[in-house]
């Protein structure tokens, strides 16, 4: 979908796809792509709990299209909504329950245009620049605490028997305080928005592989999503991929 977002010179294109898996009942993920916003959120509680959350934060969030751009506050102020919704639909026996977030969002920096890079919890943006190749989000688990503090390895990290636990999530228990990464607006970038259900799949290096392919993002989401369940897909799988090109 390319739109020109008001950006000089600059248009986004994107594409978003999300599919229950081949082992859960629910889809607890849900998501949320337009200028200036886009998000992945990944749901957790049970007996349709996580998929109560994770569509809060989006819906919240999603009252931010409409703008060319928006702000780091504004984001904040959305999930602290979708906090206070929450404490009103959910009901005693889940109060326990909550959601990853993670997105990229056009923002107005000291007078320039950025990306947003967000997150809370283990929802993970990647983004393609030239010939870079990154994971921008760093995970709010217990086995990425143990990669940085040395004790195992990041290939460890994917069989660990915590590998599911999170530090962080929106909930009731806590604010939401998403860490983020600000990145220039440049033609070349692309940016992939993804639940776990992607990641529990798909090595970096596999992510790498079709994040360059060549293939528009709709192609590119469509092809993520096929090997995801290929190899298991034991989680909800959710994808957005976004491009900044060159308007023409």
């Amino acid at each position: 979908m390319p739109v020109d977002a008001g950006l000089p010179d600059l248009r986004l294109s994107w594409a978003a796809i999300t599919d229950v898996g081949r082992h859960r009942q629910d889809n607890e993920d849900s998501f949320v792509a337009g200028v200036p916003i886009f998000s992945v959120a990944d749901g957790m509680g049970g007996h349709h709990a996580g998929d109560i959350a994770s569509d809060a934060v989006v819906r919240s969030l999603s009252s931010l299209i409409g703008n060319s751009m928006t702000t780091r506050s504004a984001i904040g102020d959305a999930l602290a909504e979708a906090v206070e919704t929450l404490r009103g639909v959910l009901p005693e026996e889940h109060q326990g329950a909550g959601t990853t977030v993670t997105g990229a969002a056009l923002v107005s920096e000291d007078g320039e245009t950025r990306w947003a890079i967000f997150n809370i919890g283990d929802s993970r943006v990647y983004a393609r620049v030239g010939d870079e190749f990154l994971q921008v989000t760093t995970d709010h688990s217990i086995v990425q605490q143990l990669v940085e503090s040395g004790q195992i390895s990041k290939d460890e990290a994917e069989y660990h028997p915590h590998a599911n636990v999170i530090t962080r999530a929106v909930g009731l228990m806590d604010a939401p305080v998403p860490d983020y990464v600000l990145m220039p607006v440049i033609a070349g970038t692309r940016l992939l928005i993804c639940s776990d259900g992607l990641t529990k799949e798909l090595t970096d290096v596999g992510i790498q592989h079709f994040m360059e392919n060549g293939g528009t993002p709709a192609e590119t989401v469509a092809e993520l999503l096929r090997v995801a369940l290929e190899n298991s897909g034991r989680d909800n799988v959710t994808v957005i991929v976004v491009d900044v090109e060159d308007a023409e």
